[in-house]
């Protein structure tokens, strides 16, 4: 159980494994978590489906970095169950301000209409949470991510857990062991 969330504690968990995830059961108490099976997104063995190539390429939407990330986050959190407290939402904000959070952004016109947002240390990446207002918009965002990622030559794409979501993707689960070698390697430790 975590007392008050810091950038300092953050940067310390992620380099340990860790995340913090608010707990709705326990009225948005924050539990630091290290499961035992992680999920990650091999970033060599990303898919992209042929339909969402072809909206990739159709230039229908605008894609950001970090340009409205308290949106994104805030974004992330406004649905019936959410792992992300106000306490999160702050913490994670001050901890983009200080360089070490991103957001990726999808807009439209002048509207943003997905993201994504995540933790950056090193050459990983923890990915935190995404949302659509727009259908594919999330996926969009994931897709500009590990194209950002590739360009800036990341190692590890962080995706906490894993979910059926993410397994159309190429994302696997690993144990433990093995991926806290690979955050070491991210950390160039």
């Amino acid at each position: 159980m975590a007392e008050e969330i810091t950038p300092g504690q953050l940067i310390y968990a992620y380099s340990n494994g860790y995340f913090p995830m608010a707990h709705e059961e326990d009225d948005q108490q924050v539990y630091w978590h290290r499961p035992q099976n992680r999920g990650v997104l091999p970033l060599d063995q990303f898919h992209v489906s042929k339909n969402l190539k072809r909206l990739w390429r159709k230039n229908t939407y605008s894609f950001k970095r970090n340009t409205a990330f308290e949106s994104v986050i805030r974004s992330c959190a406004d649905r019936d169950i959410t792992w992300i407290s106000e306490e999160i939402v702050e913490a994670y904000v001050e901890l983009h301000h200080l360089g070490y959070a991103s957001s990726f952004e999808v807009w439209k016109g002048g509207e943003l209409v997905g993201g994504l947002y995540g933790v950056h240390l090193g050459k990983a990446f923890f990915g935190e949470s995404m949302f659509s207002r727009e259908s594919n918009t999330s996926k969009l965002a994931l897709v500009y991510l590990v194209e950002y990622l590739k360009s800036e030559r990341y190692i590890l794409l962080d995706t906490q857990y894993l979910n059926e979501h993410l397994t159309q993707f190429g994302a696997i689960e690993i144990p433990d062991e093995i991926y806290m070698k690979q955050l070491s390697i991210a950390l160039g430790n």
